[in-house]
């Protein structure tokens, strides 16, 4: 598939890295044996991630 660029005034591209990172945690969340749309909203691994961003 090839790329696209935006390079409209909205949200911009993301680099590959940070989409390949993305993929890897929608199937396993930082060794937490759940994908990252799975783990809890009040969990330890989300309040994390949620402190980190």
């Amino acid at each position: 598939m090839t790329q696209a660029y935006n390079f409209s005034a909205g949200p911009a591209m993301m680099p590959k890295e940070v989409l390949l990172r993305i993929q890897e945690e929608l199937i396993e969340y930082e060794n937490s044996k759940a994908s990252v749309m799975e783990i809890s909203h009040r969990g330890v691994d989300f309040m994390e991630a949620a402190q980190k961003s």
